[in-house]
């Protein structure tokens, strides 16, 4: 059977299945040469250097997020934009330090940013509320995503255990109100972390939507 033909697209794809897997430390242009079995030589027909592939991941997780719509009533594009940001980003927990951060964007990612700035727009936002109100919202959004990523702990349950099995309650006790929270809050029925962000969103939201009319006014 013929070896199957490289392409940029499949070097993509395996470099972001890499990634998915271990993280971007071990992505190395010689152990992607290997999950493809071709010598590391031919990975540079298809891309320059481990910046370009990483410039081309970053564009393909843009490709993945739902763009909003300019011509929706922007509350209900940016929020359902939003929670896309977040479901990508869980799915590709090493894009989020890199989204920002490419001196290369490439057509997914300039597409991106242009569709968030044509919604707020055409809704009427001047410059300096589309400034305002993109800032905040993507503030919310990944500083979210971040802090749920790093949290050890997925659940109620699991943050109430860390804290018997940890000793973590033993260093709390002179902490009234970390131990009021750890004792009340936490093993609540239905507690979790990230139950918060989707209200917490709404509140982002309305709070712009708030300054906008005011501004309006």
């Amino acid at each position: 059977m013929p070896p199957r033909k490289l392409t940029q697209d499949a070097v993509i794809s395996a470099g972001m299945a890499m990634a998915d897997e271990s993280g971007l430390d071990g992505l190395t242009m010689r152990a992607l040469a290997r999950r493809l079995g071709v010598e590391a030589m031919s990975l540079y027909h298809h891309v320059a250097n481990k910046e370009a592939l990483l410039d081309l991941m970053v564009d393909r997780i843009y490709r993945e997020i739902e763009l909003p719509q300019a011509r929706g009533q922007w509350r209900a594009e940016l929020r359902r934009r939003s929670l896309s940001v977040r479901a990508v980003l869980h799915s590709h927990p090493w894009a989020l330090p890199l989204m920002e951060s490419r001196h290369r964007p490439g057509p997914a990612n300039l597409a991106y940013h242009d569709a968030n700035i044509g919604c707020l727009r055409e809704a009427g936002f001047t410059g300096a509320q589309v400034a305002f109100a993109y800032a905040v919202i993507d503030a919310f959004v990944y500083g979210f995503v971040l802090q749920e990523s790093t949290l050890p702990f997925d659940s109620g349950p699991e943050a109430a255990s860390m804290i018997v099995t940890d000793g973590f309650g033993d260093a709390l006790r002179g902490y009234a109100h970390m131990m009021w929270f750890a004792e009340q809050v936490i093993p609540a029925p239905g507690y979790s972390f990230d139950r918060e962000f989707e209200p917490g969103l709404d509140l982002v939201l309305d709070g712009i939507e708030h300054v906008v009319l005011r501004g309006a006014s």
